[in-house]
């Protein structure tokens, strides 16, 4: 059983506390779906920078706006997982990331 990063681009964010509601809704919903499938549910994130090689500070170039961690037996797997993801709905996307033990 491998260890995949979904990375969340896009989406919307909830403006209403009904909205805020209905997505977490959503979310739990799929989590559920998925089961033991989710090692760590994630989060949304915030604010972001990037250094660079020369140790400066710039603007991050992807515009991720979250992250969860599932266990599958392999990428494949692991993408058809992520394609019932509730930021699909919300005209987002999913990168999904093998997570290669080396440590």
């Amino acid at each position: 059983m491998g260890k995949y990063l979904l990375a969340y681009k896009g989406g919307g964010v909830a403006t209403t506390e009904a909205d805020r509601q209905k997505a977490m809704e959503r979310w739990g919903g799929w989590f559920a779906q998925l089961g033991a499938a989710v090692t760590e549910g994630g989060n949304p994130f915030g604010s972001s920078t990037a250094i660079a090689s020369d140790g400066s500070t710039v603007a991050a170039s992807a515009a991720l706006t979250g992250y969860s961690i599932l266990a599958a037996d392999s990428l494949s797997d692991a993408a058809d997982l992520a394609k019932g993801c509730p930021v699909l709905e919300q005209g987002g996307t999913v990168e999904v990331y093998e997570a290669i033990d080396v440590m």
